[in-house]
C-alpha cells in the first residue's frame, strides 16, 4: 500500500462521474484495508461501469491505479463477485 498517490480521472468527465469513480476506487481501499459489504461494493462497481463502459478503459484505469496505490481493482471484483458473504475482505489482509 502506497500513500499519498493520485487517483487516475479522465478530466472529461463531470464531477458527479469523477465521485461516482472515486467511490469505486475508494470501495477497492476499503476491500484491502478492512472489509466491504458485498451488495455496496457491486453497486458502486455498476456506477462505474456505466462512467466507464470500455473493458478496455477498465482495464487501464485499473493498471494505473495499481500502479500508484498497490490495489489490484480486478482482483477486488473477482473476490468480491465470488463470495457469498455480506462483508468481504482481501484473502491477502
Amino acid at each position: 500500500m502506497k500513500t499519498n498517490y493520485q487517483y487516475p480521472l479522465d478530466l472529461s468527465w463531470s464531477t458527479a462521474e469523477m465521485t461516482a469513480v472515486l467511490s469505486f476506487f475508494n470501495q477497492v481501499e476499503k476491500f484491502y484495508e478492512s472489509k466491504v459489504n458485498r451488495e455496496e461494493f457491486l453497486e458502486k462497481y455498476k456506477e462505474f461501469k456505466r462512467i466507464v463502459p470500455s473493458k478496455m478503459q477498465e482495464k487501464q484505469l485499473g493498471r494505473e491505479f495499481e500502479e500508484n496505490s498497490g490495489y489490484s481493482l480486478y482482483r477486488a471484483l473477482k473476490e468480491v463477485q465470488a463470495s457469498e458473504r455480506q462483508y468481504v475482505r482481501s484473502e491477502k489482509a
